[in-house]
């Protein structure tokens, strides 16, 4: 059975299905859970998500919904049908539409973990200047972050700079997955706000979404463990 303690997440980025379930075969499911995003599943479709459980791994979908609160809800829905262990919508979408999820997952009695993409990792103050809100990503996470947790949502996507903050205001119950880690020996790519595995712990991040550091190294479970010695 996969394991429930590991935060680690390992982003399967890959284009095919049988480029994804090639890594999944050399990763170890009682130690990461693994995360499914957009291309991979609108390449591959659900048959991923069968394949990966099949093999004992829970899974993130990463598929970000932002939608009116009845097409969320019912997108939330099917996914919790396919057994995937956690899936996320925008908070920017919403109080209602935020709302309406929670209330369709407790509704069918589904225990998938709900939580909300706050501010993209990749965005900066000027981003957010060019869209209309003139605010720090700081404060729009923070903001975003008290409309999931008011919702009844179980976390949040956050940078680890964030986690400290929103452990503070909400606890270390309130999930709060990373992305943008980047292990001591892994160079930084395109994501602004990162720290290292150990350092977003030590923050209040509760789950550790690595991707490449893992997923193009020669032998990707000795990558794994070097980040397990990390910690």
């Amino acid at each position: 059975m996969p394991s429930q303690t590991s935060p680690l997440i390992i982003a399967l980025d890959y284009s095919s299905l049988d480029a994804a379930l090639c890594m999944a075969d050399q990763l170890d499911p009682a130690r990461c859970r693994l995360k499914v995003g957009k291309e991979l599943f609108t390449r591959s479709g659900p048959a991923v998500l069968e394949a990966l459980h099949g093999r004992g791994f829970e899974v993130f979908l990463d598929l970000k919904f932002h939608d009116i609160p009845n097409t969320v809800a019912g997108a939330v829905q099917a996914a919790a049908e396919q057994g995937v262990w956690m899936v996320n919508v925008h908070a920017s979408g919403g109080r209602r539409m935020m709302l309406a999820a929670r209330e369709r997952l407790d509704a069918q009695r589904f225990k998938t973990q709900l939580i909300a993409v706050t501010v993209l990792t990749s965005l900066e103050r000027q981003d957010l200047a060019e869209v209309g809100l003139d605010t720090t990503p700081e404060s729009q996470v923070e903001r975003l972050a008290q409309l999931a947790q008011q919702t009844g949502l179980d976390g949040v996507v956050c940078s680890a700079q964030e986690a400290s903050r929103l452990e503070d205001l909400y606890g270390k119950a309130f999930l709060k997955v990373t992305p943008g880690i980047r292990p001591s020996f892994a160079r930084q790519a395109d994501q602004r706000r990162i720290l290292t595995p150990a350092q977003a712990l030590a923050a209040g991040s509760t789950h550790l979404v690595i991707g490449r550091p893992v997923t193009e190294a020669t032998d990707p479970m000795a990558a794994l463990e070097a980040i397990e010695r990390e910690l």
